[in-house]
């Protein structure tokens, strides 16, 4: 398996082809350092076999920061913390990468506490930057250099120059962002003298360019812009090449979700073999099959598997060994939009990562549990009472496993949620977990199992609001709905949060006219960027479909409905499914009183009072 090769770059010897690219993760302090939490997640994916470690965009001065807990590299006081995290990396045969980077234009006053700064005063999100003197400028390299010195005395290993994404490099390299009248008009030379300044001041250090391929945005950079550019830069300062693609006005392709294809940036990463240097990519290497197929077809030397280690920190060594990781299911909410709420990511595939700072429960007596419920949730608790040494059964009422979630793998937008569901059917077989499909729990049936701990995940059901009309035959749940969708023409969709905007997408796609109804002024407000921004683009981008914000309904009849806005009211003739999209209430399980303990899947395993033996 060539994924599994060794290869030289620059000064060091990677052990294979697998690196664990920069992520942010609002896992540092306020003030930049690293902490015990950062220290576990990098050595949990560095002992999962990674080649490579990166730490994350990592700011060079403090006006250069993006997120309240961004790591940063601007002062001495972060280089113990530093080499304590070297150190860990280190320890499980992994180089430590830390990309040098000043967040430019895109930076928020609100977080950082200075006004962004940029080439040119080109606003981004309605806030105009302050353009950069030519002397300036000069400060910007000595920043990134005395960067790269404390990185290098702490004992990193690689050091990565950001010219991507947007950030203050690519904006001098792109002409929509660089309007400059003087020599740093030129777009090649501030990444030019950061990279000298860097070279000299950390000559042991394997130096790694990370660039987009493309910007994605009309007037940005294109692939052919790109490598014209790219081949004005001093080559010979350059170790190895690491594409991705995209900028904070394209964010889709810094992070493509679930729906666009794997390995999406093969093709553009191919083309710049043409430098001679070893070449990484980034984008959608979700599975081996992906990464060994990129490697074997020439496109690329290295692998930047990114949320796929996030949700599987032994993405890499259980790759290696022919067996299927956890899989990423590529949502974008806990490992990317949470960054914009200035939170720790998570993952929604694994509760478990962001949590390897955490001391392992103490182990305790075996148990017969029993979980009732077969949705993420409820087959998460079920694998991990199995790891814990329990007996555990698994009930689930429905003929297969995955509830809700099962349902949604079957959208168009959400083709890699049933790559979970599949990894835990298997989990399930290999840990002997007694799964019961078709099998309700009441309390006779609980009563014969007999279980210590019963825990209670059996979903949610639908809300209904009580306005006239509701039980209309035209009136449908959302899951009852996605199980069986209309034979008709027409889609209302009552709601906007995150199931509604999945269902609007799905009926609008479908072809069906669709109108969404929603009191809000927002879709799907509890959604980040990320995750909607191809849906929300598809649907106000179809003239099929209607959208009205601000509005309630407030009556159903056989072919019109009674709308509110505005402090008004009217009939307005709408034929069609209504499908209610008004969020859930968690489904109560009634199985009498008995000698178990009842746990919410919520709190569990942490809040159980295990009998004593």
């Amino acid at each position: 398996m060539l994924l599994g090769q060794a290869l030289r770059v620059g000064r060091h010897e990677l052990r294979n082809r697998v690196v664990s690219p920069p992520m942010e993760r609002n896992y540092g302090t306020t003030d930049g350092r690293v902490t015990d939490r950062y220290v576990a997640y990098l050595r949990a994916r560095a002992a999962g076999g990674a080649a490579l470690v990166f730490t994350e965009a990592t700011y060079v001065r403090a006006d250069g920061r993006g997120r309240v807990r961004q790591l940063g590299a601007h002062g001495d006081h972060v280089i113990d913390g530093m080499r304590v995290l070297a150190d860990a990396v280190h320890a499980e045969g992994a180089l430590l990468g830390v990309e040098l980077n000043h967040a430019g234009r895109v930076g928020d006053p609100a977080v950082c506490g200075f006004q962004p700064v940029a080439p040119s005063p080109v606003p981004f999100r309605g806030r105009r930057p302050r353009e950069l003197a030519t002397a300036e400028i000069g400060e910007l390299v000595d920043a990134f250099a005395a960067a790269a010195r404390r990185c290098a005395d702490a004992g990193v290993d690689v050091l990565e120059i950001h010219a991507a994404h947007g950030y203050l490099i690519h904006q001098f390299l792109s002409p929509r962002t660089n309007r400059r009248a003087d020599r740093y008009g030129d777009p090649a030379l501030f990444l030019t003298e950061v990279l000298r300044s860097v070279r000299r001041s950390a000559p042991r250090a394997t130096v790694f360019l990370r660039l987009s391929a493309f910007e994605g945005v009309p007037d940005g950079l294109d692939a052919d812009a790109t490598l014209a550019v790219t081949a004005r830069l001093p080559g010979e300062l350059v170790d190895a090449l690491d594409i991705s693609a995209g900028c904070y006005e394209a964010g889709e392709w810094m992070v493509p979700p679930g729906e666009i294809d794997r390995g999406v940036l093969a093709p553009y990463a191919a083309r710049f073999r043409q430098f001679g240097k070893p070449v990484g990519v980034a984008g959608r290497i979700t599975t081996g099959d992906t990464a060994e197929a990129i490697l074997r077809s020439g496109a690329a030397d290295l692998v930047a598997v990114g949320r796929a280690q996030h949700a599987d920190p032994r993405w890499t060594a259980t790759t290696l060994a022919g067996a299927h990781p956890r899989p990423c299911i590529g949502c974008n909410q806990g490992c990317i939009d949470s960054l914009h709420t200035q939170q720790p990511i998570w993952c929604v595939a694994n509760p478990g990562t962001g949590r390897e700072h955490l001391a392992a429960a103490p182990p305790v007596p075996s148990r017969r549990v029993l979980v009732v419920g077969a949705g993420v949730a409820g087959l998460e608790a079920a694998r991990s009472a199995a790891l814990a040494g329990h007996a555990v059964s698994l009930w689930e009422a429905e003929p297969m496993i995955g509830g809700a979630f099962r349902l949604a793998a079957a959208l168009a937008s959400k083709p890699e949620f049933a790559r979970l569901l599949d990894w835990y059917a298997a989990e399930l077989v290999r840990l002997r977990v007694d799964l019961r499909l078709s099998t309700r729990a009441d309390a006779t049936t609980v009563a014969r199992l007999a279980p210590d701990i019963v825990v209670a995940a059996a979903g949610a059901t639908g809300v209904r609001p009580p306005i006239p009309g509701a039980d209309h035959p035209r009136v449908r749940d959302l899951d009852d709905w996605l199980r069986h969708p209309s034979t008709g023409e027409r889609v209302i969709v009552w709601g906007a949060d995150r199931a509604g905007l999945a269902v609007a997408d799905a009926a609008a796609t479908a072809g069906y006219r669709t109108t969404v109804i929603s009191a809000g002024a927002e879709l799907a407000p509890e959604a980040g960027p990320r995750e909607k921004a191809l849906m929300v683009r598809r649907l106000t981008g179809d003239p099929h479909v209607e959208i009205r914000l601000g509005t309630t309904l407030e009556a159903v009849e056989e072919h019109r409905l009674l709308l509110g806005h505005g402090g008004g009211r009217q009939w307005t003739e709408m034929p069609g499914t209504v499908v209610v999209c008004q969020g859930g209430t968690p489904r109560h399980l009634d199985i009498g009183t008995g000698p178990w303990q009842v746990v919410d899947v919520r709190e569990w395993p942490h809040p159980v009072r295990w009998p004593q033996p």
